[in-house]
């Protein structure tokens, strides 16, 4: 599997008052809820870059506040005029 290596200052870990690991686990779930709430991935393919399975995605969205399910106002306009 491809790895990415991110030089931080150590300032960054105590600040936020975690771990090297623990911080790579909050940074692939804030890139893909980011990713996915701006719909550039699926929920699957959030899930997978956040390290999660899919149903463990949808309860991390429910912690963080975030929309489970994006809805483009657009399509859904169209959906409800052909009602």
């Amino acid at each position: 599997m491809p790895g990415v290596n991110l030089d931080l200052p150590l300032e960054v870990f105590s600040a936020l008052r975690l771990g090297p690991e623990e911080f790579v686990r909050e940074l692939r779930l804030a890139a893909a809820i980011h990713w996915y709430q701006r719909g550039d991935v699926s929920q699957e393919k959030a899930a997978q870059i956040a390290g999660l399975d899919r149903s463990d995605f949808l309860l991390a969205l429910f912690r963080e506040k975030a929309d489970a399910f994006a809805v483009d106002m657009e399509d859904l306009k169209r959906e409800i005029s052909r009602g």
